[in-house]
């Protein structure tokens, strides 16, 4: 049964109870009996409404549960693919023969920061960055910013895109 159907299920027996025990308390505060009925039958609903609400707690409790192992799951892979991220980019940089500056400025790039941005945080002019962001394209191969991000991507997904 899917977290969804279990949700469901809960949601249903709660109302259910929810309006029996409301319309219970409606009756008597308005004198207003629909079906006579015998004190043995109103115990054994109202029994049965209670154990209705407790097992809808027990079903609401069990999906928690389940939502909560499967956000711990997803931010594990998260994780992971962060690292592999990461693991791949020293790759790349290694490979490519990137000296250290040029590694912190690729990775800024990567980023997303602007190239008057990563001079203001490198301290240093914006030409001498463009000039680093030039040797960075170079040595990868590429012709800017959008292609040096493709590449990683592209390694990340392997072959999920190939049709």
């Amino acid at each position: 049964m899917s977290d969804k159907s279990i949700i469901l299920l809960a949601l249903i027996i709660q109302v259910f109870c929810a309006t029996f025990f409301i319309a219970e308390i409606a009756s008597m505060v308005f004198d207003i009996y629909l079906l006579p009925r015998s004190w043995l039958l109103f115990e054994l609903m109202e029994i049965l409404a209670a154990l209705g609400l407790v097992i809808g707690s027990v079903v609401s409790g069990i999906a928690f549960w389940r939502a909560h192992q499967r956000r711990e799951r997803v931010e594990l892979q998260l994780k992971a693919a962060s690292g592999a991220f990461m693991e791949l980019l020293d790759e790349k940089m290694l490979v490519w023969g990137l000296t250290p500056a040029e590694q912190d400025v690729a990775l800024f790039a990567i980023k997303g920061f602007s190239t008057k941005e990563i001079a203001e945080m490198r301290e240093t002019s914006e030409g001498t960055i463009k000039a680093q962001t030039n040797a960075i394209y170079r040595k990868a191969g590429v012709s800017g910013r959008p292609q040096l991000l493709s590449l990683f991507i592209d390694d990340l997904m392997g072959d999920a895109l190939v049709l």
